[in-house]
């Protein structure tokens, strides 16, 4: 095992639906860098915590979970994208809990020596994660190519693609909060030469730290 580093250099990636956050962490993970994703870890909390369970089919209702105890992800996203109110109580449940989660995996990767980390989460402004994180990348996109991608993605309308936007922050206040900024309409090649760039930039800042 490698010996622990003093700190680890903890960067969020974040960007709307559709802008390519997903993919960009991607690529951060091919060049050796380890990345938590808060989805993931909200899921297994929304699926497997016992007092998560409790209180989520409390505030949505029993359509929460199937009758066979499997999270209903498609009721939970069409109750809290039309209901602001229901989306608060929710975030209010679970983030805290992912916000812990992540707290020890970083932990955990500053024991094994790793000098950076990364954690992908699609609401880092809007639940408060950037009070955690060393600095914080934006990816971004046009709107048009946003929402065709995520289209083509769920195989869903335009329209149910910009109700789940605006149950996010937009993405201009987003850029505006960044540390750094990842554009991506361009070419798979485009993004990947921007993310090679600013890894080089994070690897000088996680040494000097």
């Amino acid at each position: 095992m490698a010996s622990s580093v003093d700190h680890i250099l903890r960067v969020g990636v974040t960007g709307g639906i559709g802008s390519g956050k997903s993919l960009v962490c991607s690529f951060f993970s091919r060049l050796g860098v380890p990345v938590l994703s808060a989805d993931d870890i909200a899921k297994d909390l929304m699926r497997n915590d016992a007092s998560v369970r409790k209180a989520l089919a409390a505030i949505l209702g029993r359509g929460t979970y199937r009758p066979d105890g499997e999270f209903d992800r498609h009721y939970v996203a069409g109750k809290i994208f039309s209901d602001s109110a229901l989306q608060r109580r929710v975030n209010a449940l679970v983030h805290p809990r992912v916000e812990a989660r992540v707290e020890k995996e970083f932990l955990k990767l500053q024991r094994a020596g790793e000098k950076i980390g990364i954690m992908e989460a699609a609401l880092i402004y809007e639940a408060g994660f950037e009070n955690h994180l060393d600095c914080v990348v934006v990816v971004d996109a046009l709107e048009a190519k946003r929402i065709q991608r995520v289209v083509n993605r769920d195989k869903t309308t335009s329209e149910a693609v910009r109700r789940r936007m605006r149950a996010q922050l937009p993405g201009r206040s987003k850029v505006s909060k960044a540390d750094y900024v990842i554009r991506n309409s361009g070419s798979i090649g485009d993004l990947k030469a921007s993310v090679q760039f600013l890894h080089t930039i994070l690897q000088h800042i996680a040494e000097k730290k």
